[in-house]
């Protein structure tokens, strides 16, 4: 009995062990480019979402990581067009009210440098999204909490999620480029 509850405890510290992070909403942003008639590019971002990160190893060779967006956030500085990008043309975020993301893996290319992969879902289709990554560096802030920073980068098509397929890529680009800045927190 005593080797039973010397293995449940075990297992708990080391479950309890794993370092998980929280996100400084106030130093991370979720934005997106994208061409507009060929000639230029408006940009946005998502005023709400959440994240979570974990990591054992110092060097987050191990991190893992989820995030979701609440979709009626998005903002491009354009009422109109913001209403435009909610509605059933684009994002449908009555159907669709949120974007999630879970990597599945992660692999270091380098110092600071890696590739996260993982399932990213958006207007209700789930693909494998590849993202490039950098950051890493910890310091301890003067709060004493420890901190870290990311950028993620990666370029999705919209008609591979289905947003708005009638809509002509030389109006409005197919590609576009999405940047994750977060600044993660440990006590």
């Amino acid at each position: 009995m005593k080797k039973f509850f010397l293995t449940v405890a075990t297992i708990a510290m080391s479950i309890s062990a794993t370092a998980q992070w929280n996100v400084d909403r106030s130093h991370s942003g979720i934005k997106f480019t994208v061409s507009h008639m060929m000639i230029s590019e408006v940009d946005g971002l998502f005023k709400d979402f959440s994240g979570t990160f974990t990591s054992d190893k110092d060097d987050f060779s191990d991190l893992k990581t989820s995030f979701t967006i609440q979709t009626k956030s998005i903002s491009t500085d354009n009422e109109k067009r913001d209403a435009h990008l909610n509605s059933p043309d684009f994002f449908d975020a009555e159907k669709y009210p949120t974007i999630t993301f879970t990597s599945t893996s992660i692999t270091k290319n380098g110092d600071k440098k890696y590739t996260l992969v993982g399932k990213l879902n958006l207007h209700g289709i789930t693909k494998s999204v590849t993202w490039e990554l950098k950051g890493g560096n910890v310091i301890k802030d003067p709060y004493g909490n420890n901190r870290a920073g990311f950028k993620a980068t990666t370029t999705l098509k919209r008609s591979d999620f289905g947003l708005s397929p009638d809509t002509p890529s030389a109006v409005l680009g197919d590609e576009v480029e999405v940047t994750v800045n977060f600044e993660i927190t440990k006590k």
